[in-house]
């Protein structure tokens, strides 16, 4: 069993970059022999597109929500996406004491913890708020977790799933 783990952006600034994304997503995932797992947080962008492309190829899904209630962070036009993918997975609901962006990084990380790789779209920037991307990619490789990085920015693969 392969556990996929993903971390990355919501929206992208150049939003026609995410055909490319799931392209070289789905072309990963086609190299992972079943069973596969998708860690994901299930926040919108990167980390529904990893649900959505795990179930396509028959996989499974855990979800590591960071609080009770985590619907309130989605705009209403995107909550019946996550609602759909919700039901389909494992769900882990984290309790971390603090703020929410202390539970975004507690979730980040135990995506990390949980993953034999970790997918992370990413254009290669310092993390917004505590608990974005470049805090996770930062855990997965104090951790030693592969880390296969997918800019969406300049569209190269970083190592890993590159031939």
């Amino acid at each position: 069993m392969t556990y996929v783990g993903i971390t990355g952006h919501q929206r992208l600034a150049d939003p026609e970059a995410w055909p490319w994304v799931t392209n070289v997503l789905r072309d990963g995932l086609a190299r992972v022999a079943p069973p596969l797992v998708g860690v994901t947080s299930l926040a919108v962008g990167a980390d529904q597109l990893l649900a959505r492309l795990v179930l396509e190829r028959g996989g499974t899904l855990h979800a590591v929500l960071p609080y009770t209630g985590i619907e309130r962070s989605f705009q209403p036009e995107d909550v019946p996406a996550f609602r759909a993918l919700a039901k389909r997975a494992t769900l882990e609901v984290l309790d971390t004491p603090g703020t929410d962006e202390d539970a975004y990084l507690a979730a980040g990380w135990r995506v990390v913890d949980l993953s034999d790789v970790l997918l992370a779209v990413w254009n290669g920037k310092p993390a917004k708020g505590k608990g974005g991307t470049a805090d996770v990619v930062a855990y997965a490789i104090r951790q030693g977790v592969p880390v296969i990085h997918v800019d969406p920015g300049s569209w190269p693969i970083k190592p890993g799933w590159s031939d």
